[in-house]
């Protein structure tokens, strides 16, 4: 399980195929700290650790990631965001983020306000998928509120720390980003579909 907030940038040195996967393998500020079967979130993506060198570390994408991600849009010298998964005993700071993307979308405005970034993304509407108002969404692995919640798009403030110190300062209007939504809402929205 994760929490949303990003412990360090790691960056892609090595894409290697694999039939349907794809092997990364990034640097990054903790390598050493790492141990191979360890997961580790790659811009809000779950992969595990099974290979690692000195300066580096490699994980693997299946189709099914590759398909339902941004990665493999990925080229070397891209940078992610990167989680390692919450011990047991750790804060919990951001909100409850599985390291399982539902879906991606596309950035579509950027505006500056005073201090801050506001963020509007776009989604397709095909898997029952929602945001609320003052609700958690992550994006690209982040823990954010969604500050204007419409209809298959979201908007969410980014505070200079998380602008600066993410891959949210890469973002431009028309990149693709990964997004989970909210547990709980992806469960009641399940149910109330059912009912």
């Amino acid at each position: 399980m994760f929490t949303g907030i990003i412990e360090g940038l790691g960056i892609l040195k090595k894409i290697q195929k694999e039939g349907d996967n794809i092997h990364f393998t990034f640097s990054c500020s903790f390598v050493s700290e790492l141990k191979i079967d360890q997961s580790l979130a790659h811009n809000g993506v779950c992969l595990t650790v099974i290979d690692i060198t000195k300066d580096s570390y490699t994980v693997t994408a299946i189709k099914e990631t590759l398909n339902k991600t941004n990665l493999g849009k990925l080229i070397v010298d891209d940078v992610v965001n990167l989680e390692r998964a919450m011990p047991a005993n750790g804060r919990f700071d951001g909100h409850v983020v599985q390291g399982h993307v539902d879906q991606t979308a596309c950035c579509t405005k950027i505006e500056q306000e005073n201090g801050s970034h506001v963020f509007t993304f776009e989604y397709t509407e095909n898997k029952n998928n929602i945001t609320v108002e003052k609700g958690s969404i992550t994006v690209n692995g982040v823990s954010l509120t969604v500050v204007n919640s419409m209809k298959n798009r979201f908007s969410v403030c980014v505070i200079p720390f998380t602008y600066n110190h993410t891959t949210f300062h890469k973002i431009k209007p028309g990149d693709t980003v990964n997004l989970e939504f909210d547990i709980i809402g992806k469960y009641v929205a399940r149910l109330m579909n059912n009912a």
